[in-house]
């Protein structure tokens, strides 16, 4: 309810800055006995993935809250599921400032941050003490400047998979040079064979890997197959975009990953190119220019089992979650599905 009343004054703030304030705010609130959520959704939402019971489809993407800073606040938001990170076994202070961009005309974000954390060891503690009412999932890159990128995811699923719910295989960003190369041919074969191994041990956890939007059919259908046959969990579908749909904000020409309402169109074609390219055998997790929940519920009926939200919340606000849980009950079963997953992948 305060966040028209806080906008003009965050968004007077550089974005980076106001980013850091938000996480901070919401922290300190969680941590006053704040409630984890009224009944955390109807009990139409509840749905199964990879093995895994969320109380409801929507979740909070990777790059939110980087260092798990806040877990218990987006829990208590309403979000079914918080995926913290990209965290890289070392700390790195990532790319020069300033490195996100407001196109407040667009509804989007650019962002060159480059997996800027404190490392998955300053974060696993926070993970391990957070109240989750929920789904949490870590999400693991490799540092800049490894000699060993494949040894780097290696450790972070092993750190992981000791904590999350799930373990997020992040080789999408754009904004480390030459880590989409990991998405392809014998590279994403050795990759994906390193981090199956690493999560054995006396719970295997889920294992997601997160696809960039900037893909060819060959390329999606090389991903496809490597993902099932190396025993991936679920897709999520997709990261920021390198492309430029027309703009109309100041800031349209800088370099970095797009987000936000320009990415929507491009997101959803890629969700109907991986259902396809995967033949419905792997969950495919939607991300990308959702901002509401006609859109949310559009991604599921193109055959997302979930999905998750990061710019839109810059926004919108944090009341974004509830108003997407509250109304998706209201959508389903104006369409006659009795739960989300009678509705994933029902579009014509």
């Amino acid at each position: 309810m305060l966040f028209p009343v806080l906008r003009p004054a965050l968004f007077a703030l550089d974005a980076e800055r106001a980013h850091t304030l938000t996480i901070r705010m919401l922290s300190t609130w969680a941590k006053s006995n704040v409630p984890l959520a009224r009944g955390f959704g109807d009990p139409m939402l509840r749905t199964t993935v990879a093995g895994l019971e969320f109380a409801n489809p929507l979740g909070l993407a990777a790059g939110v809250d980087k260092d798990g800073r806040a877990i218990d606040g987006f829990f208590a938001l309403g979000f079914g599921g918080v995926e913290i990170g990209t965290l890289t076994p070392l700390a790195q202070p990532g790319n020069p400032k300033p490195r996100i961009f407001r196109l407040v005309q667009d509804r989007a974000i650019i962002n060159r941050l480059g997996f800027n954390n404190k490392g998955i060891d300053g974060a696993l503690p926070r993970a391990k003490a957070a109240r989750r009412a929920g789904m949490l999932g870590i999400n693991v890159g490799a540092n800049k400047d490894t000699a060993d990128r494949v040894e780097d995811y290696r450790i972070g699923v092993a750190k992981a998979a000791a904590i999350a719910d799930y373990v997020t295989i992040n080789i999408s960003s754009p904004n480390t040079p030459g880590l989409r190369d990991l998405q392809h041919g014998a590279a994403l074969a050795e990759l994906l064979a390193a981090a199956d191994a690493a999560r054995i041990g006396d719970v295997r956890r889920p294992l997601f890997l997160k696809v960039a939007p900037d893909l060819n059919p060959r390329e999606i259908d090389g991903i496809a197959r490597a993902a099932i046959e190396h025993g991936i969990d679920a897709l999520i579908v997709s990261n920021t975009t390198l492309s430029r749909p027309a703009l109309k904000s100041g800031n349209a020409k800088e370099t970095g990953g797009l987000s936000g309402a320009p990415l929507a169109k491009l997101s959803r074609t890629r969700l109907t190119d991986f259902r396809k390219a995967t033949g419905g055998a792997l969950p495919l997790i939607s991300v990308g220019g959702i901002d509401g929940p006609d859109e949310a519920y559009a991604r599921i009926r193109a055959g997302a089992s979930l999905v998750q939200l990061y710019s839109a919340l810059v926004f919108e606000g944090p009341g974004l979650a509830r108003r997407i849980t509250d109304r998706l009950p209201h959508l389903l079963t104006r369409d006659g599905f009795a739960n989300v997953a009678a509705a994933v992948g029902t579009a014509r």
